[in-house]
């Protein structure tokens, strides 16, 4: 009897744990829910909605994961890796670069300014310590005015620039122009096969050299293992040109769209396959539990996706096979470089300045070089932003990208201090259903279509101070456990020297 109720009080704490750590996620979704049932929209538009805007906005919300462990909390900084990407937009369209091309070219252009911006915002945050948020904030409405101020009287003004397509009134860029004729869909209309292809084809590269140049160094290499991962990337090579003979499957992985309905097929039996393959053929350490699993898993999906509700909502939703790869690929850096020298130095120095450099860290060069990453990453971002747009407002597409992506990644669960790719993800879906959906189910309460965007700042700056309030009660909330556990050890030891 007193097992089982030390069970149940077990399991009690760990499912109120559980609900108090992820609140903030609790509360949007249950907010998102009571606005799709207000909104009164087919399933069928807000998921495809939700995904075209995951799409265009991941990529800048993994890029303030970096920052936040090193210390720097959210960076709203990140304004300023956007300002690159546009600026280097606007030289790479007139010169009439177009496509895939163009887009790298683009990013070419970028890296450097959005270093050298990031190099400058590390040396400010070095010099306010503590109020890094406060100074990314501010920072990014002055970056915000010079930009403007560039684009509207410097370029044409005092900077000959004779491009009849992009000046307004002789001098000063165009409010927007389009991009249908230089990188709209440069990376959107990039065909899955295409890029399976260069992905077997880099992890053939790279395993090679890992054989090279790992032998003349001298440096421990599993021959073996690289051997079995080019054999399969090979084979894997070779299949997706077989395939591609077969009519319904070059249809389905063929073009530049998958609809998530096969994609999430493709993908579980994907995964299961190669942990199959790396348990009896690589011989590598993957338990039969998490075969099993998987497996479980792997039929529920396939089980869901052919009930016809669900199967309808899967099918109206395509989703660009570059795009999310480019994002998958911003989650495996993440997490690549937080394994390395440098990654755990970021996070000895986000967990402790004082101790960081007491073990000989320069903690001012790896804050800068933090925000560098960031800024980076940010100016990828909004170059897949805008290429998914199509459309580019030369003023004011800057203004709301450190706003939006911060407010985002507050909603997945992160705080100032802790982040991840996973809170990442979850807080772009939830942040764009809220973002797509308030707007809609307001309009059915209030009976007024014009308050939809006062809705949507509302929303953004609503859930910045929610998210942080909620963080704040959770960080207070702690202290006082640890207080109260304290004072009854505090009592215990008295007891004992009173009582022996």
């Amino acid at each position: 009897m007193k097992n089982n109720t030390e069970k149940k009080i077990s399991f009690g704490s760990y499912a109120k744990n559980v609900l108090f750590k992820n609140k903030v996620i609790i509360l949007f979704t249950v907010l998102c829910i009571g606005c799709i049932a207000a909104s009164n929209t087919s399933l069928n538009y807000i998921a495809s909605e939700v995904f075209s805007r995951f799409g265009r906005n991941a990529c800048l919300v993994l890029a303030l994961i970096i920052p936040c462990l090193a210390g720097l909390g959210m960076n709203f900084g990140i304004v300023v890796g956007a300002i690159a990407a546009q600026i280097a937009i606007f030289f790479v369209v007139h010169w009439g670069f177009t496509g895939i091309g163009g887009f790298m070219l683009c990013a070419l252009f970028a890296t450097p300014m959005a270093i050298l911006f990031g190099w400058l915002l590390g040396i400010l945050f070095n010099k306010t310590k503590g109020s890094e948020m406060i100074t990314g904030l501010v920072l990014g409405f002055f970056a915000d005015g010079v930009y403007r101020l560039f684009t509207l009287y410097i370029i044409g003004g005092l900077i000959p620039y004779d491009d009849p397509n992009l000046l307004d009134r002789g001098f000063g860029l165009r409010n927007a122009f389009d991009l249908s004729d230089s990188i709209k869909y440069a990376l959107d209309d990039i065909s899955f096969v295409t890029v399976f292809r260069i992905l077997m084809l880099f992890i053939i590269v790279v395993q090679l050299i890992n054989i090279v140049f790992g032998s003349k160094k001298n440096m421990t290499v599993d021959k073996k293992e690289s051997m079995g991962k080019i054999i399969a990337s090979a084979i894997g090579l070779v299949l997706s040109f077989v395939l591609m003979a077969v009519p319904g499957i070059s249809a389905m992985i063929g073009g530049t769209r998958l609809i998530l309905s096969d994609t999430l097929r493709i993908a579980m039996i994907v995964y299961l396959l190669s942990l199959v393959i790396r348990k009896f053929a690589l011989k590598r350490d993957i338990t039969k539990d998490k075969l099993v699993k998987t497996a479980v898993l792997t039929a529920a999906v396939l089980a869901l996706s052919y009930i016809p509700a669900i199967r309808d909502i899967l099918k109206s939703v395509s989703i660009s096979a570059c795009t999310y790869a480019v994002i998958c690929l911003f989650c495996f850096f993440n997490n690549w470089i937080l394994d390395t020298k440098l990654g755990q130095d970021m996070r000895t120095v986000g967990q402790n300045r004082i101790v960081a450099g007491s073990a000989g860290i320069n903690v001012d060069k790896i804050r800068i070089t933090a925000t560098c990453i960031s800024t980076v990453l940010a100016a990828w971002g909004q170059l897949i932003y805008l290429q998914n747009l199509g459309t580019f407002n030369t003023v004011q597409q800057q203004s709301n990208v450190g706003l939006y992506a911060v407010a985002a990644l507050l909603v997945g669960g992160a705080s100032v201090q802790k982040a991840n790719n996973r809170q990442a993800i979850i807080g772009v879906v939830l942040f764009h259903t809220l973002f797509v959906v308030a707007p809609l189910a307001a309009t059915q309460i209030i009976g007024d279509s014009a308050i939809s965007e006062y809705i949507r700042m509302f929303i953004c700056y609503g859930v910045i101070a929610v998210s942080l309030a909620m963080h704040a009660w959770k960080k207070k909330d702690k202290k006082v456990v640890k207080k109260t556990a304290g004072d009854e050890e505090n009592t215990d030891a008295v007891k004992s020297v009173i009582w022996p």
